[in-house]
């Protein structure tokens, strides 16, 4: 438990409330090259770490082809809804889990499932899904504060986040107040959706600099030129696998009266206070898929198969252990929670696996 720097929350001052390929590789070859079935998704680049362990698991058991494209969070859903063929490159994973890159065809691909960390309804123009469409729950992810190793600080309340993040220098939350050194996300990246309903700044009018994935907010926060004005936001899991450059701050919400890690310690990865609901900032993986509205059951067997091995319908092949896969990617299996909620950071109540 940490003492957040506090600053008491002025009134409103009358806030209103393109997709990203992956790493190109030179002559990447045709996604459609892939060993069949294939299945193509789109989405936020934070869950790349366990689709990818999911994903090459897969390939190595020689049942399933996985291919992404990782624009942002929102832009999943959105291209899922309107069936919006995606072009350019697109990953995916080898027998060893190493990320590699393919072409899509010039005409596009259309997407199979969507990925993110937030609901659909927490997205700009998304309101409740379609009949036809089903969101299915995978495991938790935090989301995080970050700044260099270098930086003093230790802890942000809601409060000095909001001054910070919501105006920049004019601002005056002490140390965040070098709008170049404020390094964040757009309205389609679920961390900056969750910063945005915890602190009240509406998802567009973040200020700071646009690092547009999770991996350039963390070279933008290691290298930053002030370290003690430097601060990022990232998913928890993107925080973990790069705590050799950058530290998370402990977070205290409205009402509490310390900040919290999403661990016990900054040494450990055990997510205690995201599974007793002392860290606000969490929330469950989303699949979407399009499922037969009668039996709510997804009608591409290659999707449900996928998304069944995170909701746990699916059994895994022998190779790949989903649990597993889930802890060392940064995530909280839900059977693992002791609070749930049902909205993006609703309230809490009482959780217990069956």
């Amino acid at each position: 438990m940490l003492r957040a720097p506090s600053l008491r929350l002025l009134p409103s001052l009358g806030f209103a409330l393109a997709a990203a390929a992956a790493p190109a590789a030179a002559q990447a070859a045709p996604c459609a090259d892939l060993p069949q079935p294939i299945i193509y998704g789109l989405g936020g680049s934070a869950t790349k770490p366990l689709l990818g362990k999911i994903a090459g698991g897969l390939t190595a058991a020689g049942t399933l082809s996985v291919v992404y494209q990782a624009p942002g969070a929102c832009v999943g859903v959105n291209g899922l809804l309107a069936s919006t063929p995606i072009t350019g490159t697109a990953s995916y994973w080898d027998a060893a889990g190493k990320e590699q890159s393919c072409t899509l065809p010039d005409a596009g691909q259309v997407v199979d499932f969507a990925n993110m960390g937030n609901t659909a309804g927490s997205c700009p123009g998304v309101g409740a899904l379609p009949a036809e469409v089903g969101d299915f729950l995978g495991p938790v992810n935090a989301y995080t504060f970050i700044v260099p190793l270098a930086s003093s600080q230790l802890a942000i309340s809601r409060e000095a986040a909001y001054f910070a993040f919501g105006f920049g220098q004019l601002g005056r939350a002490a140390p965040w107040t070098d709008d170049t050194q404020i390094f964040r996300r757009d309205a389609n990246s679920a961390a900056q959706l969750f910063v945005s309903i915890a602190t009240g700044v509406p998802a567009e009018k973040f200020k700071g600099v646009d690092t547009k994935t999770n991996q350039g907010t963390i070279t933008a926060v290691a290298s930053a030129s002030n370290p003690e004005a430097a601060i990022g936001l990232v998913s928890g899991e993107v925080a973990d696998a790069n705590r050799a450059s950058v530290r998370v701050l402990a977070y205290q919400h409205t009402g509490q009266r310390c900040g919290f890690l999403p661990d016990s310690s900054a040494t450990a990865f055990d997510k205690k206070n995201v599974r007793d609901g002392t860290y606000h900032i969490w929330a469950p993986i989303h699949f979407f898929a399009r499922i037969n509205p009668a039996t709510k059951k997804i009608v591409n067997p290659s999707v449900a198969s996928f998304v069944g091995l995170f909701t746990g319908e699916v059994t895994a092949p022998p190779n790949l252990n989903v649990l597993e896969a889930e802890i060392k990617s940064g995530n909280v299996p839900k059977c693992a929670m002791n609070v749930w909620r049902e909205s993006d950071l609703g309230g809490l109540t009482k959780y217990a696996a069956p």
